[in-house]
């Protein structure tokens, strides 16, 4: 009998699953939205009870008729969720898209915390932290910690809800209170951000990813037998790399979804130099993936059709018809709520529009947004030491035109991941490492197609480029200076 292998991944805003055979053929695929809660003062939450609930729904559905041989769950990173020793919320999680933090790692950055933090496990934190969140929750409502019994990661909250465990992965517990080894706590970054006294509430680590039985209960909510193997992990960034055939050295993933994720494959812990981006372990001794998780990518577009009343649609037209460089309308893509953390931290970081005239056509502001994001992006691999080969996924790329320009603008050949479900696969191959079960790498993660650059372009996109980078020296003191405005009705 043909096994299954059932992928989940609670994202941001999506959950997806999918059922593969042991061939990485997808037999099922389903999905369900996710709502973002803006709360006071730049808060941003998520519902832990609605995350599960969509995660049995697209279960039940992906897994009709089969049993799988394992169920593996991947999910968003960073973010602070609360749960009790059931792995049921305290109170709603903090998004890792939370602002609330922004004056706590204000006062870190002047205190050197960030600094300190990133010489030991070379992570740097940003508001949507799980340090600054947990700071935050610390000073503002200690007595919620008080009553929980983990402070951790999405996949994690579900994992215990599922099997009744209480464990992390190496990626999640990496950062920003790791110790540079991949498998423990620093108690020197915990005393730095002041918070010793919770250590508790950080689960316990499992190398290579915590695996237990499906427990009763879990069994209910999911309609699969009892006794089922689950993993947890690793986090939805590693995940796709993993899924997305990101193995040697030098290797690196272009995530174009709601964030832009850009990491590197490296065989070190890079604590030295302007401290920036994250340091994810893997579980693997000497490899790590050097992360320069921007925080917005496609997040950005979505916006820009939204203000100009247009669909995804109009993405490709607008290609067909703006020339490179826009009719030279530039944009800055730092339109979060929370600022930027890669490849620099500054919260009060904002998106801007330049170049725009009588002459300027919707296309045009289209395919700044998208050369600006190729733009970040380059920035962000840069600042990772620059990649040999680099693997593209996310909901972006279904976008040809789009993944053309990321092309284009990086200036290399970009690999479009095998489909669907980067993430979902790569918590799979992950789970079936940890079990010591093979599966052929090679085919799960053949990549679908190649995207060559115009060489014709290289040149342009290089002066372009420098644009860029001379246009976000010049914009950051502004952001420094920026205060809030009252707005008299």
């Amino acid at each position: 009998m043909t096994r299954t292998w059932l992928g989940i991944d609670a994202g941001t805003s999506v959950v997806k699953a999918a059922l593969f055979d042991d061939e990485g053929e997808a037999l099922a695929v389903a999905g369900r939205p996710l709502e973002l809660v803006h709360a006071p003062d730049d808060g941003v939450e998520q519902d832990l009870d609605a995350i599960v609930s969509a995660i049995v729904d697209v279960t039940r559905e992906a897994a009709a008729g089969h049993t799988p041989h394992v169920v593996a769950i991947t999910g968003q990173g960073d973010g602070c969720w609360v749960t009790d020793e059931a792995g049921r919320a305290v109170r709603p999680a903090l998004s890792w898209l939370d602002g609330r933090a922004a004056a706590i790692l204000a006062r870190w950055n002047a205190e050197g915390v960030t600094e300190r933090v990133f010489r030991i496990n070379g992570t740097t934190v940003f508001p949507g932290a799980p340090g600054p969140l947990l700071a935050w929750l610390d000073e503002n409502e200690p007595e919620v910690l008080d009553r929980a019994t983990t402070a951790g990661a999405c996949k994690d909250a579900v994992f215990t809800r599922l099997t009744g465990e209480r464990a992390t992965d190496p990626s999640d517990s990496s950062m920003p209170f790791g110790d540079g080894t991949g498998t423990g706590y620093s108690d020197g970054a915990l005393a730095a951000m002041g918070l010793a006294h919770r250590r508790d509430l950080l689960a316990p680590i499992t190398v290579p990813i915590p695996q237990a039985p499906l427990s009763g209960p879990g069994a209910e909510l999911l309609g699969l037998p009892a006794g089922t193997a689950i993993s947890s992990g690793p986090f939805d960034f590693p995940a796709c790399a993993r899924g997305a055939g990101v193995r040697a050295i030098g290797d690196a993933l272009l995530i174009v979804g709601t964030t832009l994720g850009c990491m590197v494959h490296v065989d070190r812990l890079a604590t030295e130099g302007d401290p920036a981006g994250f340091s994810v372990a893997t579980g693997e001794p000497n490899r790590w993936l050097r992360a320069m998780p921007a925080m917005v990518g496609t997040a950005s577009m979505d916006w820009m059709l939204q203000t100009l009343g247009l669909g995804v649609d109009a993405i490709d037209a607008a290609l067909a018809t703006s020339p490179p460089g826009a009719g030279g309308v530039e944009v800055l893509p730092y339109f979060a709520t929370s600022g930027e953390r890669a490849p620099f931290v500054d919260p009060h970081a904002s998106g801007q529009v330049t170049g725009v005239r009588l002459t300027t056509t919707r296309d045009d502001l289209l395919r700044a947004v998208c050369e600006g994001l190729g733009y970040a992006a380059r920035h962000c691999f840069d600042a990772a030491g620059g990649a040999t080969r680099i693997v593209a996924c996310g909901g972006g790329t279904r976008s040809r035109p789009w993944l053309q320009v990321f092309a284009d603008v990086l200036g290399v050949p970009l690999e479009l991941a095998r489909t669907p479900e980067v993430g979902a696969r790569g918590a799979v191959l992950a789970a079936a490492a940890a079990r010591g079960e093979d599966l052929d790498v090679e085919t799960w993660t053949a990549p679908e197609d190649v995207i060559e650059p115009d060489p014709t372009l290289r040149s342009f996109y290089d002066d372009g480029y420098a644009r860029y980078l001379d246009h976000v020296q010049a914009a950051r003191p502004f952001w420094a200076t920026r205060r809030a405005s009252a707005v008299v009705r």
